[in-house]
């Protein structure tokens, strides 16, 4: 017979968690004045999308957010503190349910060294390119909210 924390544990794995992650909607203005929206490739399976990751402990969303585009493509500049939208999502690989808070994030620059600039490809899409490239529905939607908002 389990005790009650071996049946929690139990119970977690196979049904699997949420995850609290944040996500950086990154976005620049072209000279010509067009939208840009960065994308990441996925470790996995190279599909686009948004850098994001684990809100550490004690850490706000909007911080998180600035951290993981930092770290998966070299971005530096100004996140909005607001959320802009969420969406949620899960692995193909395991039970977890993600729960992604997004925020934008203005690019100023990319740096030349980031931590994991060997793993990661990126690519600037034109906003309407990004929405069509998007790999999840939740982050699609989120990008035809952009084309409304003035930045």
């Amino acid at each position: 017979m389990l005790n009650e924390n071996d049946q929690t544990e139990l119970t977690n794995t196979l049904s699997g968690r949420d995850v609290a992650q944040a996500g950086a909607l990154c976005y620049r203005r072209t000279e010509g004045g067009g939208l840009e929206i960065l994308f990441v490739g996925s470790r996995r399976n190279g599909r686009w999308g948004i850098p994001k990751g684990r809100v550490e402990y004690g850490e706000i969303t909007s911080a998180a957010a600035l951290r993981e585009a930092f770290e998966e493509a070299g971005v530096v500049g100004l996140v909005d503190t607001t959320v802009f939208g969420s969406f949620s999502y899960r692995k193909d690989t395991g039970p977890n349910h993600y729960h992604v808070s997004v925020h934008l994030l203005q690019v100023s620059r990319i740096a030349d060294e980031f931590p994991e600039k060997s793993i990661r490809k990126t690519h600037w899409f034109p906003l309407k390119d990004a929405m069509r490239e998007a790999a999840r529905p939740g982050l699609r939607a989120l990008l035809c909210r952009v084309e409304n908002v003035d930045l």
